[in-house]
């Protein structure tokens, strides 16, 4: 067609769809949700697929992604609202900053982030840890910026690299991934990118911007938790650690079990994502729910207001399955995949490149998440011996880069942190490309031993 090649055609046909889905988020400001099925109906009509093949194609990916993704994240939701209400967060912060003291307490806020963050999606943790920030500023006098950075790098760095989050998820379920490595490789990744885009920026940064609360905020926020019972530290992190041990200890099952094995049977259902997200749930309603107070029917308003702001994000997710899907079927994945075979790219490499572009452009790390993984997955079936779970690290990775003006997270934590345009770009956007370039520099390292 016009002188081109299929496959060619196939690329452009891609590459225009890429920017239309970019132009309707960015510029006419269409719900993602909205323009990710336009973009996916397009991409089908003009790529040459049957018409009625292209509905079909839209319902098997936006369903696949779902029917997995969707139950972790309402039981993930659910599992964050009951340690939110209980005053587990505030106990998981408080004793490390009794722990670290107030010299280092830039680090008790990074570790606090980075616990509390893991079943937490990064908008949750950060409404939920921010009063923190702004009591331990006033009560030690250390710089807003100094705390608050590392707040933000532990939140940010586990919400890109370690699942339960949506992001590693959607890739593990795009890439075929195993759950446990993954998490075992992301808190490996994690944790030292954490470190070094938190408290070791925040401290260097903080020098040149220090940071100025609203004095409005400071009254609102800046006071002492209104749970006075809290949740034991110990308590706290047991339940909220559950699934992640769970899901490792199905991993450890799998390597040193043979096939069919009794025990190995057990811990695969035990560990798959559902059954320790579900069980966590379960113990939090204890824990969380009735050793605290918190009678039975508040429990259920509890659960059920914790879902409503979920049902944008889902949505979301599963029209990036439809997107995906159409990418697959139509060819188009193919395509690319042969290129980056021919050109010799890193898999890993491209996997962040890709995703790293497309969170640019969106400003949705979600949006860059699922595209990227589904643009990028045609490659694993061509290089022999890609690791699977270090794709998904860098496609995390690379959703996290350059958080600029049109994303949510830029406006939100400017207005938190009381700092200028100019201000958030050099402490958050920095943030943020440093997490995601240190992140790339340790999964290819990681990728010279697994």
């Amino acid at each position: 067609m016009f002188g081109m090649s299929h496959e060619s055609y196939l690329l452009l046909d891609a590459v225009v769809t890429i920017i239309g889905l970019i132009v309707l988020i960015t510029r006419f400001k269409v719900h993602p949700f909205i323009a990710l099925i336009i973009a996916a109906g397009f991409l089908g009509l003009t790529s040459g697929m049957p018409v009625d093949k292209i509905i079909k194609a839209f319902q098997d990916g936006f369903g696949g992604v779902l029917g997995f993704v969707g139950i972790i994240l309402a039981l993930g939701t659910m599992l964050g609202k009951m340690m939110a209400e209980s005053g587990g967060a505030d106990q998981i912060a408080q004793t490390l900053i009794r722990a670290f003291g107030k010299e280092k307490v830039q680090w008790a806020m990074m570790f606090a982030a980075f616990l509390v963050g893991i079943p937490l999606f990064f908008e949750i943790g950060f409404v939920l840890l921010i009063p923190l920030v702004f009591i331990v500023a006033r009560r030690t006098g250390v710089s807003l910026i100094k705390i608050g950075i590392p707040l933000l790098a532990g939140l940010s760095a586990v919400h890109g690299l370690v699942p339960p989050h949506p992001g590693p998820l959607l890739a593990i379920g795009v890439f075929g991934a195993d759950i446990g490595k993954t998490i075992l490789y992301g808190l490996i990744v994690a944790l030292p990118t954490a470190i070094i885009a938190g408290p070791i920026f925040g401290t260097f940064i903080a020098k040149y911007i220090p940071g100025n609360p609203s004095q409005e905020l400071v009254d609102q926020l800046a006071r002492e938790s209104d749970t006075k019972n809290l949740p034991s530290f110990s308590i706290t992190l047991i339940t909220v650690l559950l699934p992640v041990f769970l899901m490792l200890l199905k991993t450890f099952a799998d390597i040193a079990l043979a096939e069919g094995h009794i025990v190995r049977n057990w811990m695969d259902m035990i560990g798959h994502p559902i059954s320790a997200l579900l069980l966590a749930l379960l113990l939090s309603l204890y824990t969380f729910g009735h050793r605290q107070g918190i009678h039975s029917k508040q429990i259920l308003k509890l659960l059920d207001a914790s879902l409503a702001p979920t049902a944008a994000i889902i949505l979301i997710i599963g029209a990036g399955g439809g997107f995906k899907q159409m990418l697959v079927t139509s060819g188009v994945g193919d395509v690319i995949g042969h290129m980056a075979v021919t050109a010799q790219i890193n898999p890993i490499l491209l996997a962040w490149l890709v995703a790293a572009v497309i969170r640019i452009a969106t400003g949705s790390a979600t949006v860059a998440t699922i595209t990227g993984a589904g643009i990028v997955v045609p490659v694993v079936g061509m290089v022999p011996g890609v690791n699977l779970e270090l794709l998904v690290l860098a496609t995390g990775a690379g959703s996290l880069i350059l958080s600029h003006v049109n994303d949510a997270g830029f406006w939100l934590v400017k207005q938190y942190f009381n700092m200028t345009v100019a201000e958030t770009f050099k402490t958050w956007t920095a943030m943020e490309t440093i997490l995601s370039i240190v992140a790339l520099g340790f999964i290819m390292l990681l990728s010279l031993v697994v």
